[in-house]
């Protein structure tokens, strides 16, 4: 936090830092720090929270290690919605695209979950996951065919889906906080049930847990996470696929430890990659979205490799 308040296209001494937060200096640097770093910050915190946090319950219902709300088909739901407000509701403003980002992301996962749920056997983990791929794939090509036919649409929302914690401001805090909130308290009252979902289907059931409860319980907290924080930064990859990981690796699979410490690393990360970008091509900026996909694609990479030698032995 203390990097992405410090440095940017200009560095301020921490110590500037300290006295723009604390004791309102009135510097050109001290104004920089309140009314942008400081908003940008924030903001970065509660995504990165968010989408880690996110990511880990859909790999934890799903038991899918690569799952996570852009891979599911959850991000490219909000994206429909902020298409939709642009070109046809009139909607230009980041603050404008909040509630239908949220809403779209919410419908997608509604689909999603009834598509999985349909049939014989009921929303398993295999189906999910086959659904949350197919519905992406879905709303992608309608995001498309809606941008390729209106052309003030695409120029206006090729900004928003590059997907960067830029230009925000403290309004779109006080609009995404209560769904963060609501979402991390749902999630976490949950943790010892998504530990039983990883022991299967059966055993959970053998521990007295209701499993498709868990796992709707789980899709709901997801979604209303992934909502805030692609309603509030855009679409930002790999955040919600990497750190549940990093975060298992560092604690273990017991999800009472690994849900917070998600929630912790995935702010860091989002941060650093975001600090990464401001100061890698001074004095214009990378995308954070940009500079996690970057760290992302090997990270998957060596995941996968992983994953293959594991089974080959």
């Amino acid at each position: 936090m203390l990097l992405s308040l410090a440095v940017g296209s200009r560095a301020i001494a921490p110590s500037v830092v300290w006295d723009a937060l604390l004791h309102g200096g009135t510097s050109d640097d001290a104004r920089v720090v309140r009314s942008l770093r400081l908003p940008r910050t924030v903001v970065g915190v509660m995504v990165g929270a968010a989408l880690a946090v996110a990511g880990t319950v859909l790999q934890g219902i799903t038991r899918n290690p690569i799952a996570e709300p852009g891979i599911l088909g959850i991000s490219q739901g909000a994206s429909l919605g902020v298409v939709c407000a642009i070109a046809f509701l009139g909607v230009h403003s980041l603050t404008g695209y909040v509630w239908y980002a949220f809403a779209g992301a919410g419908l997608a996962a509604v689909c999603i979950y009834a598509v999985a749920g349909s049939g014989r056997g009921g929303a398993s983990p295999i189906k999910l996951a086959l659904a949350g791929a197919a519905m992406n794939a879905f709303l992608a090509s309608v995001v498309s065919a809606v941008l390729t036919t209106d052309a003030q649409a695409l120029d206006e929302f090729r900004f928003w889906d590059v997907g960067s914690i830029a230009g925000r401001d403290l309004t779109i805090v006080g609009q995404i906080w209560p769904f963060l909130l609501a979402g991390l308290l749902l999630v976490l009252a949950m943790a010892r049930g998504l530990d039983a979902l990883a022991l299967g289907d059966d055993i959970a059931r053998g521990l007295g847990r209701n499993v498709a409860l868990l796992r709707a319980t789980g899709a709901l907290g997801a979604t209303v996470l992934t909502g805030a924080a692609v309603a509030a930064a855009g679409p930002i990859a790999f955040t919600g696929l990497a750190v549940p990981h990093m975060a298992r690796a560092l604690v273990g699979p017991a999800h009472r430890w690994l849900l917070p410490m998600a929630a912790l690393l995935g702010p860091v990360m989002l941060l650093l990659a975001d600090v990464l970008g401001r100061v890698v091509v001074r004095p214009s900026e990378v995308p954070v979205a940009v500079m996690t996909a970057l760290a992302g694609v090997p990270f998957l990479i060596v995941l996968v490799r992983r994953k293959k030698a594991v089974a080959a032995a």
